[in-house]
């Protein structure tokens, strides 16, 4: 079944809304991390990627039962670059029953539920009436808030699988599309800020106290962050004026350890190859690849090691959390968003805040955003547990 076509893509992280804002923030090397300032999580230190604008309601009043933060960011990415627009043309060529939604996340409302308990009925325990779990809440919930916004009634999944959670929703799609259940797929993903992830990752003492430094020598944790990044994917398309296309995806589970990567990268190896499978992309087609990069120690160190494994030593590596922090389960889609801007405008994108290269990461660590003719990359996604996702996107095969 693949190439797909991709017909639209929008985000919205702290760097802004739009495909426009993300663009001009990596080229002008822009970070958009910033001291911890969320309200609900004040005592942990380090920085965030914060969206902007989401504080007060957002939602349209037939969306209000949906109302939470997830799905007030996801709303403002729906929005932008016109892609709620495409997704209509879309949904009327193929008719809206055609039209899936597959989407990741981690955290769906989570914060909802968080403020609800703080609210309680102090002598019942209560929560409030306005904590309303099925549509906030529960990870299904951002599936059924995106099928709402956009009008389309084909299936629609949510994906939870950690980081990899996004990354993995492309798989998804696409096999749904080859398998005829349906023509087109909204495919994305969304995370939000809440307590339980900043105190969370804390408590796992992953958390940097400054600015995360991908690959850096003395690089020292995560920052978290947030946002949501939607793609459309199409089987055909009569005018496809972007000319992108999903070439391929890999998906392993290497279930080393509940949270560190295997020690030799077997499983992000694995799913590279596979991504690459089938493709005469070789490492002079593939520009760059945008690295999961989370600034730990393990990560950084394993996954250099397997792209040069797969890729060889010189092909360049980027990891982008330095400009808009991590955005767990939004990150594989956020990731398929930078990278297909990437390959639409022509630049390979540097890693923010990194300055000393570590040795045990080789040498082929992008540092600055550069100009360039990008033809195809390769995106990772590691989650918990070793869920592994890898996304081959590119130039849409000539017919």
């Amino acid at each position: 079944m693949l190439p797909l076509y991709i017909n639209a893509y929008t985000a919205v992280s702290a760097l802004g809304a739009g495909r426009a804002a993300t663009r001009d923030a990596l080229l002008g090397m822009r970070s958009a991390l910033t001291p911890n300032d969320f309200a609900h999580a004040e005592s942990v230190a380090g920085f965030i990627g914060r969206v902007s604008g989401v504080e007060e309601p957002l939602l349209p009043a037939r969306l209000n039962e949906y109302d939470c933060r997830n799905q007030r960011i996801a709303w403002r990415a729906l929005q932008a670059d016109g892609f709620d627009q495409v997704v209509a043309a879309a949904a009327k060529r193929h008719r809206a029953h055609r039209v899936g939604v597959v989407v990741g996340t981690s955290t769906s409302g989570i914060l909802n539920a968080e403020l609800g308990y703080r609210a309680r009925d102090p002598v019942t325990g209560n929560l409030p009436a306005w904590v309303r779990y099925r549509t906030t809440h529960n990870f299904g919930s951002l599936a059924e808030f995106v099928r709402a916004a956009l009008s389309v009634s084909g299936p629609g999944i949510a994906i939870s699988t950690a980081c990899s959670s996004s990354a993995k929703a492309f798989a998804t799609a696409a096999r749904w599309i080859a398998a005829g259940v349906i023509d087109a797929a909204v495919v994305g993903g969304v995370d939000s800020l809440c307590g339980t992830t900043l105190h969370g990752f804390t408590s796992l003492q992953l958390v940097a106290p400054r600015p995360c430094r991908p690959f850096d020598l003395h690089r020292d944790g995560i920052s978290l962050g947030e946002g949501g990044a939607f793609v459309l994917l199409e089987r055909g398309c009569i005018d496809n004026p972007l000319g992108l296309a999903l070439l391929g995806y890999g998906e392993s589970a290497d279930a080393h350890h509940m949270s560190a990567p295997h020690p030799d990268g077997l499983g992000a190896e694995l799913a590279m190859r596979q991504a690459l499978q089938g493709h005469d992309t070789t490492a002079a087609k593939v520009a760059f690849v945008h690295a999961h990069g989370t600034a730990t120690r393990n990560n950084d160190n394993v996954e250099s090691k397997a792209i040069a494994r797969v890729l060889g030593p010189d092909t360049p590596i980027t990891s982008t959390k330095g400009f808009t922090g991590h955005t767990l389960g939004a990150a594989g889609a956020l990731g398929a968003v930078i990278s297909l801007a990437a390959i639409e405008y022509g630049f390979i994108p540097g890693t923010a805040n990194t300055t000393e290269i570590d040795p045990d990461c080789g040498s082929a660590i992008q540092l600055k955003s550069a100009p360039g003719k990008v033809e195809a990359v390769l995106e990772n996604a590691f989650g918990f547990g070793g869920n592994n996702a890898s996304l081959l996107f590119g130039k849409r095969p000539q017919s």
